[in-house]
């Protein structure tokens, strides 16, 4: 089989080049182009005419198929459908904002997680991504808008802690001066809770920014959002925030979806108060989306500013996300495996 070279780092094309008899600043040359939007190796014209047809023999640049696109009349904001190689396809989302272009990546096609509120879990876990597969939406994207993507959150379809050894892959890739040089700041990575990650994490990528998913104010009502908490409880769950944060002396963002009737009342924001004080820590409050697997609401926006003002009393910097690309289904929590 054909190896994928965007699977590969620079250290591992090194090896790839010298095994073929080539110098190893091919390396560099190869990685450069692929980085830059190359989808073929006849498009690298440094590259000696044998050596693009030896690479066409040896090896390939996979890239994703856009299936569909669509784009939100409210705030030009971009959902894409990409198809796998193998039939399977994921989401992914292009945000634009006054500080720069973010894209929410997938990590995976489906998830295991469970959690209630959310559609990318409704199918089950399909498999993880690849590290080349996760870059390829940022280079997809790029190549669809014309524009350089700043900022990047692991937040779409799939528990990116679950797929932790591309996910490291895919941020070292990313971060790389002579691929897309994104800075470790303009990083973020969502995770629901898995703590060992968390641990593991906070040594490999101090400066990449983490959020978690909380959702709830107490073991029982997290327990009945996120199936998760039954494994790694609430509580284990902050006291592992506040290790991280004193180590790693960056600030965790808690995003807190708002279920009306579930976990958005004055009490549940006291509770949630409480839960967090002394933890070096911001709220994002996100009034949930509709989905059609449930009957749930979302809350209202006046309550939910109510809710903000509770926390914000003690301070804690909260505040409320805003609603891109809910008329494509593309905001927090909509995402899924829809081939239609």
């Amino acid at each position: 089989m054909k190896q994928n070279m965007k699977d590969m780092n620079k250290e591992e094309l090194e090896t790839f080049f010298k095994n073929m008899g080539e110098p190893i600043f091919r390396a560099k040359q190869v990685f450069s182009w692929m980085y830059r939007g190359a989808f073929s190796f006849e498009e690298m014209t440094n590259l000696p005419k044998h050596l693009r047809e030896k690479l066409d023999c040896d090896a390939q640049i996979k890239y994703l198929d856009i299936r569909k696109k669509q784009v939100s009349e409210k705030d030009g904001t971009r959902k894409y459908l990409f198809g796998l190689l193998d039939g399977n396809a994921i989401e992914t989302v292009y945000m634009q904002y006054k500080h720069g272009n973010s894209i929410c990546i997938s990590s995976q096609a489906g998830c295991r997680m469970g959690c209630r509120f959310c559609a990318s879990t409704a199918n089950g876990l399909q498999r993880n991504l690849t590290a080349g597969e996760m870059v390829d939406q940022i280079l997809m994207v790029e190549k669809d808008t014309a524009s350089k993507i700043s900022n990047v959150v692991v937040m779409g379809t799939g528990e990116p802690f679950d797929n932790y050894e591309n996910l490291c892959r895919f941020i070292e890739l990313i971060h790389d001066k002579d691929g897309l040089n994104i800075g470790l700041r303009n990083i973020t990575v969502s995770t629901c809770g898995i703590i060992p990650k968390i641990k593991e994490f906070s040594m490999d990528f101090p400066q990449v920014n983490l959020a978690v998913s909380l959702h709830a104010a107490d073991e029982h009502a997290r327990n009945q959002l996120m199936p998760i908490n039954q494994r790694y409880p609430m509580e284990e769950l902050l006291q592992a925030c506040r290790d991280y944060a004193k180590k790693t002396g960056r600030r965790i963002t808690f995003e807190y979806t708002l279920v009306a009737g579930v976990n958005d009342t004055p009490k549940h924001a006291q509770q949630l108060r409480s839960k967090l004080s002394g933890i070096l820590c911001h709220v994002n409050l996100i009034p949930l989306n509709t989905v059609s697997e449930n009957n749930w609401r979302g809350t209202k926006r006046a309550l939910a500013g109510q809710f903000a003002e509770i926390l914000g009393q003690k301070g804690i910097p909260v505040t409320i996300r805003r609603e891109l690309g809910s008329d494509i289904s593309a905001a927090c929590g909509q995402l899924r495996l829809n081939q239609k």
